[in-house]
């Protein structure tokens, strides 16, 4: 190699006995090489020279000692980072700032860690539990109460009521009926089984009947006519009301 093969590319001066760099099989003086190819700090937008570190990112460049938390300055080098917003951010401030808190203890659920959400809250998958039993409900199906949280078992154990009639757990709405219980569904007149849920119904000994059936067994009939005699009769309308509000139950994603 000559002496003026051994030049720089740019300024054409000796590298004889100098640092050089070599780029796409030219050789460049240290001073043209950081001027031309040199990347810039996005902190202190300085150039990064080619005595020092260029730590890169998504096309975008740091000196080793610029790669630092946004929040709390912390380096990150060999460290678990976190972009937002063009930030860079270490885990423990990204946690405080961007990760949700917990419903139940007020911690952070930090980056990477199941969460459960429920109504719009998170848990914690070990503070996400059963009020009464304190075991966790993951996405097993739930009751929820003003008091809490409930399993399903835990649920019908504490606050269900029992249908008067098929004696499985009510847990969407009922009536009652004289200080009885059933399912609307299972409110039926004693006599042709008819739903009585939102009907004039009358009782007797304490058994519903719809108004057909009470007319047919049990009305006075005219003594000319034999047809039931009604106008007089003192029934009860729709005597009943709404047991319990509609409990929503769902499956946990």
């Amino acid at each position: 190699m000559t002496s003026t093969q051994f030049d720089c590319q740019y300024c054409t001066a000796s590298l004889l006995g100098k640092k050089y760099v070599l780029k796409d099989d030219n050789l460049y003086c240290i001073s043209c090489y950081d001027r031309i190819f040199s990347n810039y700090c996005e902190q202190c937008k300085e150039p990064i020279e080619s005595d020092s570190k260029d730590l890169c990112y998504k096309n975008r460049h740091w000196h080793e000692g610029c790669f630092r938390c946004n929040k709390c300055h912390h380096s990150l080098v060999e460290k678990p980072f976190v972009a937002k917003d063009e930030r860079l951010l270490c885990t423990d401030c990204y946690s405080n700032e961007c990760s949700s808190k917990c419903f139940h203890c007020k911690r952070t659920i930090m980056p990477g860690s199941r969460k459960m959400e429920f109504k719009g809250n998170y848990w914690h998958e070990t503070c996400f539990v059963c009020e009464h039993c304190r075991q966790p409900i993951g996405t097993k199906p739930l009751i929820s109460k003003e008091s809490g949280n409930y399993c399903v078992p835990c649920f019908e154990k504490e606050f269900a009521h029992y249908c008067n009639f098929c004696k499985k757990v009510i847990t969407s709405g009922g009536i009652t009926f004289r200080d009885q219980i059933w399912h609307k569904e299972c409110f039926l007149c004693s006599g042709c089984r008819k739903e009585l849920y939102e009907e004039a119904f009358m009782s007797k000994d304490d058994f519903p009947f719809c108004l057909d059936c009470y007319n047919h067994l049990y009305a006075k009939k005219c003594a000319a006519c034999t047809k039931p005699i009604t106008a007089t009769f003192d029934y009860e309308r729709k005597r009943y009301s709404i047991l319990l509000k509609k409990q929503s139950t769902r499956n946990m994603a």
